[in-house]
């Protein structure tokens, strides 16, 4: 495509942030891009490929919407977690499913990461725990693409994490208790090395 007599590309990286077709599809930090899944292809593959800057392409449900949010340069957007759900698998004792935090500490001990396989894996709009339980509780008729558990319930792990880091919050009774829990080795089929 031409423009004022030269060429743009319609793929490109303007400030970090990965264009489309006009479309802001993702973001580029710290060698890493992460890009919203919707857009995934051959032609947006080729070219992150050619990227010498970049090292790792993540495919992130969500990354849109937070884009388009955070304003024109989507500033606000970098300031933002992504999210990750954590259930208790189903073959763990039944008794430890949906109870308080410390109704599990006393009886089982603190949450152990090996009872816990990751349901979801995305970017959020928010890093409120409360709308984010509202997103993936109630009735379970709204939950994002990619999520793979049941509504938010009582004995489910968050965690909000970005390059610096990891926090956990259990949904206890009556809100949240936040926990040590060990990270993930790697997202669960979430990460494409180029």
């Amino acid at each position: 495509m031409r423009e004022g007599g030269r060429n743009v590309s319609q793929v490109r990286i303007e400030n970090g942030i990965i264009m489309f077709y006009g479309n802001k599809a993702g973001r580029v930090e710290d060698g890493c891009a992460v890009v919203d899944p919707m857009f995934k292809g051959e032609e947006i593959s080729r070219f992150l490929e050619r990227q010498r800057h970049i090292r790792e392409v993540r495919w992130m449900d969500g990354m849109f919407d937070r884009l388009m949010a955070g304003g024109q340069e989507g500033t606000a957007a970098q300031g933002l977690k992504n999210v990750r759900v954590w259930q208790l698998k189903p073959d763990v004792d039944v008794y430890m499913k949906f109870i308080g935090y410390e109704e599990t500490c006393r009886k089982f001990g603190p949450p152990d990461q090996e009872n816990y396989h990751a349901v979801y894996d995305g970017a959020a709009e928010t890093n409120d725990l409360e709308a984010l339980y509202m997103k993936f509780g109630n009735d379970g008729s709204a939950l994002p693409a990619g999520y793979r558990g049941h509504s938010l319930s009582m004995s489910d792990v968050l965690e909000l994490y970005d390059s610096t880091g990891s926090s956990f919050y259990y949904v206890d009774r009556t809100g949240f208790q936040e926990m040590e829990f060990a990270a993930p080795q790697q997202a669960q089929g979430q990460t494409m090395q180029l």
